[in-house]
């Protein structure tokens, strides 16, 4: 159906276009008129919304009912209304270097005619004699003041009677620049309400593209409600946003799509920098936002990299400071600081000869040769880079990490590398034993004998007659670390990278009766290679000098496996990359007027540019993973193996995936419907008071909007958004059997709060306190870089051993530039920024227009707050051993709120570092 002619309402006078900047009289004819931005929806942004009034429920089959004042500012029938529209723009760095260019005289002289955007009003309803849209109306808005970067642009304009309800405004940008529109404000109505327009999107020049963009009122319209007059418009906004899937995508374009994990390599540039596609039957993976980026030269199947990755233009990080702190230094520590450091440390294999070495880096620091930008490292990460002095060299000094400030030498101790796994950086690894003896599932023709050399007489040597094997296995008294099969099948392909090597690695655990872990066994393999037949050893705590000193160097190498397994399996392939796919789905099926679309939307932010990002650095081919990490180049094809043979969307819900290792039971009776194996997990013990108060507050959202349970599965868009990310998103476990369907609100209610407890709480749980733990790397290094002196006992390198064993943990651990690398990334990725959203923080304005919907969320706010509560009084507690103790730092990881910096708390509403 074609949209009638827009009718366009008076040019301003003269004398308006010589003063531009002045605001004008009410009524004035001088002023060009604009449309009533009454209720306009924001454009898939990500700053604060501020929406506007009172949410009606709509029930007419397609047509609206009549809204009352509060809703749409507009209560006239038959009489014309004149109100002013106030367009609110946010200037940034990249608009005001754009005053250089040779288009800003031009777009001078559009601002001195007061044609700075065009604005058309579309009404919510067809007309009701022709069936057919209904005139717009189009109007200019005018600069009128500046301070500092907000810019405010006018508009006096006049709705016609009958216009009816506003269900769209279509914005043209007149500049040849784009411009960021963060509201508009309509005031003058009759009834003398006034109605906040959110926009918090970039509105692209019409000289980039002449495609106007669209804004619909801030009112949830579920697909079949939808008001007559917009029903197009909402189809048209999510088709451009899928694309048509070809050609390289541009920088300020908003398309959504979907490709492989092609990028990561460079063949180009090195042979030894390519990489396998993740995304197909031999590597299954999810899929990230599609560039459209040329094929590599010597790999067809290979995306070419690029500085600047795309992402569209509304996911990328804003460029306000207070928006960007952490973004900012992300990037600085990538792109300067890690190149600085290894130009500083020249020897890349070059450990620390002492741990009085290690020390210096809190105390002493590294010197940097001071960038050619002065002050540039200090006014970027002045957490890290001290200046010595004016026109000397940098410093890097790290923060002493709490961990070892409150005890210097717990890193050594048995009962704190037990305890980290429930109280840790990585709560996810640890399983109840549930089959003895233990055995590998991997071919024995390939990877040697599959049984376990921890067996029954070891474990009760170990345990010393407080029971039997089978009495703590019925009792559910062991567990493990168990990175045996995943590992095995990269060991000798990583053993090839000079400088690393690997094991599968067993560690077993015996539950003490005041409830504390105490590791029994650790047990390392090394498949056949070459003429040499499998190697496998058991260690355990002992009483011998030399025995002890194998069981640290074993604690070592497991602490790698258990680092590595939790940056690529844990945080980046469980919260990072596998929530991309819903975030690509939700802006190509759900529209921005659906509730669910903004019901998912804050836990959305920045997650793409993140991801973007770390695909640019960090998980690229020679990137800080691979070169500091134990599984070296196979980093993310070893991610690529825990989706395939681990990864379920329904386990990644926190009391399913307890369920699944065994640390706890289902129990109708028990406060949150599951009993925990270990009663005092730090993590699950927090983490399940903030999964019900989740799924408590998205039940209240979906109930709200879906009363009738038969809307769910008649949502057209919700259906299409889920078997996108299933069918695209995940397209290669699209046939699996487990994915949830959605049928029901009880569906939709689990599903939501799954997706929402990964991008918050689990996300929080894993990456806030990676310096706390793994800033004194001896906690947790990230890479073994020798082998056990007992797998091919050389005379002379055992002999070695045994004079200093120091020594050889030392040469075991990561070397100066690996350690250095590590720990400033660490600092920054543990950092919250100053505009941080948390979970259950601040309101969404769509939801406070709401009162059910705003009593909802202060129930959940409130829940939240008991949380923080809960968890402090938990830190005093002297029965918690696992959290509280001498030299124990207290689990903060799930506490809502915090301040910016590294805190070890606070849990934001997404992914955005």
């Amino acid at each position: 159906m074609m949209m009638m002619k827009p009718q366009l309402q008076k040019p301003p006078s003269s004398s308006a276009r010589s003063s531009p900047l002045l605001p004008l009289k009410s009524g004035s004819s001088a002023i060009l008129s604009s449309p009533s931005f009454v209720n306009i929806l924001p454009a898939r942004g990500h700053t604060k919304h501020h929406l506007s009034k009172k949410y009606n429920r709509i029930r007419a089959s397609g047509e609206v009912k009549a809204a009352t004042a509060t809703t749409t500012g507009l209560d006239q029938k038959d009489t014309a209304v004149t109100v002013k529209a106030v367009v609110t723009v946010q200037e940034t760095a990249a608009n005001i270097l754009s005053t250089l260019s040779l288009t800003a005289p031009l777009d001078t002289l559009t601002d001195f005619a007061g044609k700075t955007f065009l604005l058309e009003l579309v009404s919510a309803q067809l007309d009701h004699k022709t069936g057919l849209e209904k005139e717009t109306i189009k109007g200019y808005a005018h600069k009128v003041n500046q301070k500092e970067t907000i810019v405010t642009y006018e508009s006096v304009l006049t709705i016609p009677a009958g216009f009816g309800d506003i269900g769209a405004v279509q914005v043209e940008n007149e500049h040849h620049k784009e411009a960021y529109i963060k509201s508009i404000e309509i005031t003058g109505f009759p009834n003398g309400t006034s109605v906040s327009v959110p926009c918090n999107s970039w509105t692209h020049s019409k000289y980039d593209n002449k495609q106007k963009r669209i804004f619909f009122t801030n009112k949830s319209y579920l697909p079949s409600e939808t008001p007559s007059g917009i029903k197009r418009l909402r189809e048209e906004e999510l088709q451009l946003l899928r694309g048509n899937g070809e050609g390289e995508r541009k920088t300020s374009e908003r398309i959504y799509d979907y490709d492989t994990y092609n990028d990561l390599g460079d063949p180009d540039s090195k042979d030894e920098l390519t990489r396998p596609v993740l995304g197909d039957k031999d590597h299954p993976y999810p899929r990230r936002c599609r560039t459209g980026r040329p094929r590599t030269k010597k790999d067809p199947l290979s995306e070419e990299r690029s500085s600047n990755v795309y992402v569209p233009r509304d996911e990328a990080f804003s460029e306000l400071k207070q928006l960007t702190f952490s973004a900012k230094t992300l990037k600085s520590v990538l792109h300067a600081l890690l190149p600085q450091l290894e130009i500083t440390l020249v020897d890349p294999e070059l450990g620390f000869p002492y741990f009085t070495a290690i020390d210096s880096l809190f105390n002493e620091g590294v010197t940097l040769p001071k960038p050619t930008t002065s002050g540039f490292f200090q006014s970027i990460i002045p957490r890290l880079v001290k200046a010595i002095s004016d026109g000397q060299d940098d410093l890097l000094l790290f923060e002493t990490p709490e961990i070892l400030d409150r005890d210097k030498f717990s890193w050594f101790k048995d009962e704190e590398f037990s305890r980290q796994t429930l109280a840790g950086l990585n709560p996810y690894s640890i399983e109840l034993v549930t089959e003895w003896p233990l055995k590998s599932k991997l071919d024995p023709e390939i990877y040697g004998p599959a049984e376990s050399l921890i067996t029954t007489e070891l474990v009760e040597k170990e345990i010393r007659g407080f029971m039997t094997v089978n009495e703590a296995l019925k009792r559910k008294k062991l567990f493990i670390l168990d990175y045996h099969d995943l590992l095995m099948p990269y060991v000798n392909k990583v053993r090839e990278v000079e400088g690393t090597t690997l094991y599968g690695s067993r560690t077993l655990f015996f539950l003490t009766e005041n409830g504390t872990l105490r590791p029994v066994a650790i047990e390392l393999t090394r498949p056949p290679i070459g003429d040499k037949p499998q190697w496998k050893e058991v260690f355990t705590p002992t009483w011998d000098a030399t025995g002890c000193w194998l069981w640290r160097l074993a604690k070592a190498h497991v602490c790698a496996h258990d680092s590595g397994y939790h940056q690529l399996v844990i945080h980046w392939l469980r919260t990072h990359c596998c929530t991309e796919p819903y975030i690509i789905a939700a802006n190509r099926q759900l529209s921005a007027m659906h509730p669910i679309y903004r019901l998912l939307h804050p836990h959305f932010r920045y997650t793409m540019e993140i991801n973007a990002l770390a695909r640019e650095s960090l998980i690229n081919a020679g990137g800080a993973i691979e070169t500091c990490f134990s599984p070296a180049k196979y980093s993310i094809e070893l991610s690529s193996a825990a989706y395939d043979q681990l990864w379920r969307f329904d386990m990644e819900a926190l009391p399913a995936d307890l369920i699944r290792r065994g640390m706890a039971v289902e129990d109708p009776t028990a406060e949150h419907g599951v009993k925990l194996t270990i009663e005092d997990y730090p993590f699950a013990n927090d983490g399940l008071i903030l999964w019900d108060a989740i799924k408590e507050w998205v039940g209240d959202y979906v109930n709200h909007y879906y009363p009738d349970p038969t809307l769910v599965e008649s949502d057209n868009e919700l259906q299409a958004w889920w078997t996108e990310v299933r069918t695209k998103g995940h397209a290669d476990k699209k046939d699996e059997p487990w994915w949830p369907v959605l049928k029901t609100p009880e569906d939709l209610i689990h599903t939501l709060t799954t997706i929402i407890w990964v991008t918050a709480g689990h996300h929080a749980a894993v990456n806030f306190g990676q310096y706390m733990y793994a800033g004194y790397f001896p906690n947790r290094p990230t890479i073994a870089r020798s082998n056990m002196p007992t797998e091919d006992p050389n005379d002379d390198l055992f002999k070695i051993f045994l004079k200093k064993p120091e020594a050889a943990l030392l040469r075991c651990f990561p070397s100066q530039i690996q350690a250095t690398k590590v720990m400033a990334l660490l600092d920054v990725l543990s950092n919250h920024s100053p505009d941080e959203e948390y979970i259950g923080g601040n309101v969404e304005s769509s939801w406070a227009e709401n009162p059910v919907i705003k009593a909802a969320f202060e129930r959940f706010s409130g829940n939240l707050k008991k949380l923080e509560g809960i968890i402090d009084e938990r830190n005093t507690n002297m029965k918690l051993k696992n959290r509280v103790g001498a030299g124990v730092v207290p689990y903060e990881l799930l506490k809502p709120f915090s301040e910016s910096g590294v805190t070890g708390k606070g849990v934001p509403n997404s992914i955005s570092i």
